[in-house]
């Protein structure tokens, strides 16, 4: 496994739709196994392809220690509900801000062995997969929140 550097907001590829993994082989495999190493290292909990630069359809997340889900060609099926949290992300370091998400998401998309799985997820997990699933389609939390703050001492935690 490697550390993949992650790419920042500013960088035009953050904003494009990604495209379709046409097979799920060891490259793919080694790439998400990649992806958990530098979430992990970079402390966040998620990861999605275009933030280290490749333009395909897949991420990465682990909202609680242990937990992690490779979803290849991710589809939301069902969302239901709202809640507003705090997000950040590894692509705009140093900010924060509110977003209003699902408060449960259904997912589907292929696991890194290539085979089909679907989520049922509420809360912060729901967040997460939308949060990820929106760099696949080319959005920041920037784009969808009601305030954006710069992280200081005085308001970190």
């Amino acid at each position: 496994m490697a550390l993949r550097n992650i790419v920042v907001e500013g960088d035009p590829i953050l904003r494009k739709r990604c495209r379709e993994v046409e097979k799920v082989d060891d490259r793919i495999r080694m790439i998400l196994d990649d992806m958990v190493e530098t979430m992990r290292e970079a402390r966040g909990v998620g990861l999605a392809a275009p933030q280290i630069g490749m333009m395909r359809r897949m991420f990465v997340a682990e909202p609680e220690e242990g937990e992690v889900y490779y979803l290849v060609n991710p589809e939301i099926l069902e969302m239901e509900g709202t809640q507003t949290g705090e997000e950040g992300c590894l692509s705009v370091p140093g900010y924060q801000g509110t977003v209003e998400r699902p408060q449960r998401v259904k997912i589907r998309g292929l696991d890194r062995n290539g085979e089909m799985k679907v989520y049922d997820m509420e809360d912060f997990r729901a967040v997460v997969m939308c949060h990820e699933f929106d760099h696949l389609e080319g959005i920041l939390f920037t784009d969808k929140a009601e305030r954006v703050y710069e992280v200081t001492e005085e308001n970190e935690g």
